[in-house]
């Protein structure tokens, strides 16, 4: 049997419709988590409707020379296409010097051909291209590989249309890529890896580059090693308060370059933070917040547990139905928070849309155990959710009352990315 080598990517759907649109397709994300091979795709895609592409990278010696100025690319692409409609891809467009105003030159001369860009995290791809190009446009976050993605690329897509059902009678199955999915994570080379050295490595070269060509050559941050430093702390303080004071201190560095750092760390899509739901009460918190990372292996790696097979715990999991509630509803009017008061009552997330709130407590324990808290109920108390859930392992269906208050159910994480939790 042929081995499967390409995990297919949802938002590979929306770029191609996308690729209609006269607006540039802008192809963000963090380092390695599959954008250039989107893009080749996207390429073949166009290919083999019979119409012409150039595929560009500032990351090739051969190709820097075109981006000199705007005439010279242009004149590049009119060698390819003469003054025929086509479609030119550019990789890594974070390496071009005020690289929005260079597109922006380029897409209102409205030329015949379509801008299909990408680049990784940087202040200059999420500024000052989207300030330039405001309106010239759209943007897609490619994320690392989602569980559902990783599960269907793991069963060689034979229950692609049938995944819920997968699922529900495949527990052991299911169990035991969840496993593999919170220890190693989302990122396609990892997951291609052959070995647990092979996986090892892999992210040693994520890592490593994401800090000498994100951090260091792009953000100019001389000291890798605190950066680095800050980092560990956070994925050992995942899903907790997060208190920049009492990092400084640790770190024995200044509370700005804290801020600053986090800053950074959001926007190269490393981390992501969560900011607390309140209704002005005294007795809510209302501006700690909370960090999750975007991959969990990532996560791992650098709380130094990549090596350890019981890497994964409970709040490895919280991270993980973070990132599966982040990349449902990042789309949609619904927001995303977590809720916590004074007196230390607190519930993993709330969605609310509008007037409408659900509360969802996440379980890393399984079945019955996985009950209610009181903190849940608090929270039900005040806000009259019509809704509320434990997510848990393997937690009875969602139709299971698991405690007083009807309202409610028990969920099986995996339903948290198929069900409507929220009207």
């Amino acid at each position: 049997m042929k081995q499967i080598t390409y995990i297919e990517r949802l938002i590979f759907y929306d770029l191609r419709l996308h690729l209609e649109k006269p607006e540039i397709s802008l192809i963000t994300g963090a380092r390695q988590v599959g954008k250039t091979t989107l893009m080749l795709k996207l390429q073949e895609y166009v290919r083999a409707q019979g119409k012409q592409t150039l595929f560009l990278s500032l990351d090739f010696e051969e190709d820097k020379q075109f981006f000199e100025s705007q005439r010279r690319l242009i004149e590049r692409v009119q060698l390819e296409f003469g003054q025929s409609p086509g479609y030119v891809f550019i990789d890594e467009i974070q390496r071009q010097p005020d690289a929005g105003l260079f597109l922006k030159g380029i897409y209102d001369r409205g030329l015949p051909f379509k801008l299909v860009v990408s680049g990784s995290g940087s202040l200059e791809l999420k500024e000052k291209i989207h300030e330039s190009l405001a309106g010239r446009k759209a943007v897609f976050e490619v994320l690392p590989v989602s569980f559902a993605e990783f599960v269907n690329f793991k069963t060689e897509y034979r229950y692609a249309s049938r995944l819920t059902e997968y699922f529900r009678l495949e527990t052991a199955a299911a169990a035991g890529w969840l496993e593999e999915y919170l220890h190693f994570g989302g990122y396609p080379a990892v997951i291609l890896g052959n070995s647990l050295a092979d996986k090892k490595r892999t992210m040693n070269d994520i890592f490593t580059s994401y800090l000498e060509k994100d951090i260091a050559y792009l953000l100019k941050v001389n000291k890798t090693d605190d950066f680095s430093a800050l980092l560990k702390l956070l994925a050992v303080d995942t899903g907790k308060l997060l208190n920049v004071s009492e990092l400084a201190g640790e770190l024995g560095i200044s509370f700005p370059t804290v801020k600053k750092y986090l800053y950074y760390l959001e926007k190269t899509f490393t981390i992501k933070r969560l900011a607390p739901f309140t209704r002005n009460s005294r007795k809510e918190i209302s501006k700690a917040s909370v960090v999750y990372f975007a991959d969990l292996g990532l996560r791992n790696y650098a709380r130094g547990r990549f090596d350890d097979a019981a890497a994964s715990d409970g709040f490895a999991f919280q991270n993980f139905i973070f990132n599966m509630l982040y990349e449902k509803y990042r789309q949609s009017p619904v927001t995303l928070h977590f809720w916590r008061t004074k007196d230390k009552a607190e519930v993993d997330f709330i969605l609310s849309r509008g007037n409408a709130v659900v509360p969802l407590e996440v379980k890393y324990r399984s079945g019955h155990k996985a009950n209610a808290g009181k903190s849940l109920y608090s929270f039900i108390e005040r806000y009259r959710p019509t809704a509320a859930y434990v997510v848990a392992r393997d937690a009875p269906p969602a139709s299971t009352n698991l405690a007083r208050d009807k309202r409610v159910r028990g969920l099986p994480y995996w339903r948290v990315w198929f069900d409507e939790l929220i009207a």
